[in-house]
């Protein structure tokens, strides 16, 4: 097992001088859960406490292996990295190691559509036709730019055991965008649009061709110009299978061979699809998304009022079960690329992802207590949530 404590000093360095959260520029939505700026950060949380102590346990019983980076009013209250970002190379984790995100990219999706929305390019009440051509009528003329942003629009999923190794034998840019539009085109609605909420990997790729037909670019060159380098966000990109496959930074993801037998973690980087996607597939650091978030709510990506726009809570999303014995229940709303959470009294703004191939991931927003919490681990999904849901009670009681 190694292990990289990263101290107070070198933790500021990596997020840099303009890398402290604007806590004071909330969406408004979020300011029902706002605490006193100086109420003392939980023992807990602290190096030594009892989030530590849990994600050392997990590392050492080989349960985790990543970067984890906890802030507090933009300064580092614990930073971590444990495992390996490739065994074939011995190259360890680090606090600069690039990551998979998984479904985290959609909140860059999201923003790069509502940067559109801010020029008049777009509009959030228009129909997906408006737009983009090939789509079936039913589809076409019903669906709304606000149904695919919030996963109301019946567009389901495109992976799964059909499509899945399709988007895995793709070896390109130019092949990996014809062939999304091509599955995107297909996929079926579910139920009517706006009448219930599914989680759609399909909507969020319809909203990357929407963006390069509006734009005039590739999904991926905008997202690139307007939000990573906006963002102040250097080692952050849609980094391609030939690009992780040499890279010395970028982690590779590990997973048992068959996720449902368990058992050994394999590299499974050649199973990952060659370039990544609107819905999932970016890469990057912990100290890339704390300038993100700081951009983000500084309100240098997009202008105040539709900043509040695209981060407030939009539509309820049905909660996956009652909530445990002893806590609060939790609202869930979907945002336009973000999700947003009340619990207690505290919202919490962010994402996650996962996949079975070596993704699990969560980025955590706390805008009334100023906390901002990264979890970037590079072995299969699911994988950190006793880390992420213990650090969310700490916070939260």
């Amino acid at each position: 097992m190694t292990t990289h404590r990263t101290s107070r000093r070198a933790a500021l360095g990596l997020i840099g001088a303009g890398g402290l959260l604007a806590v004071n520029t909330m969406p408004k939505a979020a300011e029902a859960g706002d605490r006193p700026p100086g109420k003392p950060v939980p023992a807990d949380l602290l190096p030594g406490g009892a989030l530590d102590r849990l994600i050392a346990q997990r590392a050492a019983a080989d349960q985790y292996s990543g970067t984890y980076l906890l802030l507090r009013n933009g300064r580092p209250v614990l930073s971590r990295s444990y495992g390996m970002a490739d065994r074939s190379r011995s190259l360890p984790n680090k606090p600069d190691t690039i990551f998979g995100l998984g479904s985290i990219t959609k909140m860059f999706t999201g923003i790069a559509v509502s940067q559109l929305v801010q020029q008049g390019k777009i509009a959030y009440h228009e129909k997906l036709g408006t737009y983009l051509d090939g789509f079936p009528a039913e589809v076409a003329g019903t669906v709304t730019v606000h149904q695919l942003l919030t996963h109301t629009s019946g567009m389901g999923d495109i992976y799964g055991p059909v499509n899945g190794p399709v988007i895995q034998g793709w070896s390109s840019e130019a092949e990996v965008t014809a062939g999304l539009l091509r599955l995107v085109r297909k996929a079926p609605l579910g139920f009517p649009p706006g009448t219930s909420h599914v989680y759609s990997n399909a909507g969020y790729v319809t909203l990357q061709f929407i963006v390069a037909a509006v734009s005039g670019q590739t999904f991926y060159d905008f997202v690139r110009r307007h939000v990573f380098r906006a963002a102040g966000m250097t080692g952050t990109d849609f980094y391609d299978r030939d690009q992780c496959r040499s890279s010395r930074r970028i982690a590779h993801p590990y997973a048992p061979q068959d996720p449902r037998a368990g058992g050994p973690r394999v590299d499974h980087l050649e199973r990952v699809e060659f370039l990544g996607n609107g819905a999932g597939g970016a890469y990057s650091t912990a100290a890339d998304l704390v300038a993100f978030m700081t951009a983000l709510t500084g309100n240098k990506l997009l202008d105040a009022e539709h900043t509040w726009l695209a981060t407030s809570p939009k539509n309820p999303v049905p909660p996956p079960g009652p909530p445990p014995a002893g806590k609060p229940p939790q609202f869930l709303f979907g945002c336009y690329g973000p999700s947003a959470t009340l619990t207690g009294g505290h919202w919490i703004l962010g994402h996650n992802g996962g996949s079975s191939n070596g993704v699990s991931t969560d980025l955590a927003w706390y805008p009334g207590d100023g906390y901002l919490a990264i979890d970037l681990c590079n072995y299969e999904g699911g994988i950190t949530r006793d880390v992420d849901s213990l650090c969310k009670q700490l916070i939260t009681r």
